[in-house]
């Protein structure tokens, strides 16, 4: 499968979410791929609050199973939560749980106006009624459970998207 160039994906991004912005609007990233394009959309879209990151390894209803992130962050949003726009980027959306779990720790810091999800691709696979409004790509097709999609990032801070097969 060829993957579209990131780069083209975060300027349809911004294309996208530039319209929607106020001056209260304020953009949460979810590590480590949806910091990273978070801080990326953040930076081109010069959004005014400051950016919020979350690890929502604590809020996910599958913890047991999964664990923690490898490298677990605290979340961290410096912004009032109570009656603004948000704008949650992740990276990927696949089953829908991590934007679940996002919005149960979002709702901790506050009683947002509205929370819109912003993604780079959606691979398909939904386990809940999750959808992006603003969304950079949407896989043709559901990849396999096995199929693992996510950004990466070099040592020279250059984003890809990367798919890998668990055997």
């Amino acid at each position: 499968m060829n993957l579209p160039d990131v780069e083209s994906l975060i300027a349809s991004l911004v294309a996208q979410i530039k319209p929607h912005l106020t001056p209260a609007t304020g953009m949460v990233g979810i590590h480590t791929g949806g910091v990273w394009l978070a801080e990326r959309l953040h930076a081109e879209l010069g959004i005014q609050q400051p950016l919020g990151v979350m690890d929502v390894s604590f809020y996910r209803d599958d913890y047991g199973a999964k664990g923690l992130h490898p490298s677990p962050r605290k979340s961290d949003i410096r912004f009032d939560v109570d009656g603004a726009p948000i704008i949650l980027v992740d990276d990927v959306l696949y089953t829908g749980r991590t934007t679940r779990a996002a919005l149960n720790e979002l709702f901790d810091y506050g009683r947002p106006a509205r929370v819109d999800l912003c993604v780079l691709a959606d691979r398909g696979g939904r386990e809940l009624p999750v959808a992006a409004r603003f969304c950079g790509v949407t896989l043709p097709a559901p990849l396999s459970a096995r199929d693992r999609l996510q950004l990466v990032k070099n040592e020279n801070g250059e984003l890809s998207l990367r798919l890998d097969h668990d055997e």
